[in-house]
């Protein structure tokens, strides 16, 4: 089956909710699973995506060690510090707490800047189990195993991490994207987006989207993690997964080709794409 455009055409048959005017409650609540000692800014980098992707509420579970900064950087989060290990993940401790905070959302990002460790798997399938609409990412896409959840979540596997579910070569991710792509919709039951030049969304049915917009300075570190972001900003809003997949691949697309024709075509930083998105995003 040959992948559909993924276009503005596209979209208007995948519409996101319309725009509330309300509390910010009517917004949707996220909460962003992400970052360790190593890698703080990843928290930052998707929180600050979800939140102009029109989020209304924000909550920011970390490691300890960094979530003081990480509140006085993004002053519109409620921060929460949780134990850690001694590589600065998350530890096996901090699960009970992060899946009782999943619980009180209405979508969950988790995965960015996390480090692999012990915890990861059973977070995993604490976040499976809760009502929140999921999307994972980065160090939680290593622990995730075939599953049939209360939920369809959604995948952001680069080419490594999609080898990892598949148990398979890298090279045959890249010589087969799609392919690859619905084989682990359907061990998943999920909504999966095959990075690269020419990113692919697939659902475990078979159908699949093509996107060939952007431009080459996405290619940067924290760009996957503003996409994470991007996600979780539309489930919180009420978008089923794929519509928020497919939004969101579009979105972070554009927001480069804007920022290209801005800056230039690479050289600008990932922190500068989550700014381009209200003005793209259907009033």
């Amino acid at each position: 089956m040959t992948p559909k455009p993924l276009d503005a055409t596209t979209l208007r048959d995948h519409p996101l909710p319309p725009v509330i005017d309300g509390g910010k409650e009517t917004k949707g609540r996220i909460l962003v699973i992400a970052g360790s000692r190593e890698v703080p800014g990843a928290a930052l980098l998707t929180a600050t995506a979800a939140m102009r992707a029109g989020a209304g509420k924000l909550r920011i579970a970390t490691v300890e060690s960094v979530a003081p900064r990480i509140g006085t950087a993004m002053p519109e989060a409620m921060v929460v510090g949780l134990p850690e290990d001694g590589e600065g993940g998350f530890a096996v401790a901090a699960v009970e707490d992060l899946a009782k905070q999943a619980e009180n959302a209405d979508s969950v990002v988790a995965g960015p800047g996390m480090a692999q460790g012990r915890a990861c798997a059973a977070l995993t399938k604490a976040l499976l189990k809760a009502d929140a609409r999921l999307a994972l990412d980065a160090a939680l896409l290593h622990a995730l195993e075939p599953t049939q959840s209360n939920q369809m979540p959604v995948l952001l596997p680069h080419s490594g991490e999609l080898a990892s579910l598949l148990d398979c070569d890298e090279e045959e991710i890249e010589a087969d994207p799609v392919g690859c792509g619905r084989r682990a919709a359907q061990r998943y039951r999920a909504i999966v987006l095959v990075k690269g030049v020419e990113s692919h969304v697939v659902t475990p049915s078979g159908d699949a989207w093509k996107y060939t917009g952007g431009a080459p300075g996405l290619g940067v570190s924290g760009s996957g993690d503003v996409l994470a972001g991007i996600v979780g900003g539309l489930l919180a809003r009420g978008a089923d997964p794929l519509n928020a997949l497919l939004w969101a691949v579009w979105l972070h697309g554009e927001a480069g080709a804007a920022l290209a024709k801005k800056i230039g075509p690479i050289g600008f930083l990932a922190r500068e794409i989550a700014d381009e998105l209200p003005a793209l995003l259907p009033r």
